[in-house]
């Protein structure tokens, strides 16, 4: 874990930055320092450097056990981003630089609460602002609802949000041996 350069008010909050690449060889994860990123496309080309021939590159950051932050690129593509709450971008200068860019709401979260009511997992009360993409990992087996749906889940942190996102996609033994599991 490494602690968030600059943080806000409180302090720095302590963060978690991993990236998985999907290569010729499969999935590798390994962890990220971003603490001289001063903005979106810093963070991005620190990706790429992972593994600059990877056709899909993701970027999980967790914060501070609240905030989770999912950055996306593809082959030649500029980054997608996807935030659980973006009061992350207020608290903190990470979050500042991973979320500055990002205005959009992921979705409304009255939908996922609706589903919620018809017998899913019980969720907490919206009291996040989840924000940016939410549908960037439709396409490898995790659809925005349920991503969404994930993060309100009452008692879910942002490591168990990426666990399962892990599993769902296809690397969670890669996500467990870089986390020690």
């Amino acid at each position: 874990m490494v602690s968030d350069p600059g943080g806000w008010e409180e302090g720095p909050l302590p963060y978690v930055a991993a990236a998985v690449v999907r290569g010729k060889g499969g999935w590798a994860a390994t962890e990220l320092d971003l603490g001289d990123a001063a903005d979106i496309d810093d963070v991005a080309e620190e990706l790429r450097e992972v593994d600059p021939g990877a056709d899909v590159s993701l970027l999980f950051v967790e914060a501070d056990d609240a905030y989770l932050v999912i950055v996306r690129l593809d082959h030649g593509e500029e980054p997608r981003v996807f935030a659980s709450d973006a009061a992350f971008a207020q608290e903190s200068r990470l979050g500042a630089v991973l979320l500055g860019d990002v205005e959009t709401p992921a979705l409304e979260m009255d939908e996922v609460l609706a589903e919620a009511e018809s017998g899913a997992p019980p969720v907490a009360l919206p009291t996040m602002e989840p924000v940016g993409d939410a549908d960037l990992l439709a396409d490898l087996g995790v659809s925005a609802h349920h991503l969404l749906s994930l993060c309100a889940r009452e008692g879910m942190l942002p490591s168990d949000v990426t666990a399962e996102v892990a599993e769902l996609i296809g690397f969670g033994d890669q996500w467990e041996e870089l986390r020690g599991l």
